[in-house]
């Protein structure tokens, strides 16, 4: 646990995982997160996690991954001079029953500049 702890947490991403029952179960904690998080939201449901006037979004995207009706949901914006790409992805086990969601966050500010190729360090 210890190893994969540190694996997330290195990451340039911050990784939301919500349950099957649309509880907030674990988060990691990279060097900087974008939406801050505290342990007190653990087991909090996602739906009081979010503006009022998104949540009907987030119910959305939650019953399209139930029924396997989308594969991922993607949303970017501006974020203090950042560009913020987050995507949600839907988690099933080896059988194909709904485990929850993975939300994915990630500044591509940077990975917006890049251009050619760098083959070398």
């Amino acid at each position: 646990m210890e190893e994969l702890e540190g694996i997330l947490n290195s990451l340039p991403v911050d990784n939301t995982f919500i349950d099957k029952d649309d509880r907030l179960k674990y988060f990691n904690q990279p060097r900087e997160r974008f939406f801050p998080r505290t342990k007190a939201v653990l087991g909090r449901q996602v739906q009081y996690c979010h503006p009022q006037k998104s949540v009907h979004q987030v119910n959305q995207i939650l019953e399209h991954f139930r029924n396997k009706h989308w594969e991922k949901a993607e949303f970017w914006i501006n974020l203090n001079g950042r560009l913020v790409y987050i995507r949600y992805f839907p988690v099933y086990s080896r059988d194909g029953d709904y485990l929850g969601c993975l939300e994915v966050t990630q500044d591509i500010t940077a990975v917006k500049q890049i251009g050619g190729e760098k083959r070398l360090l």
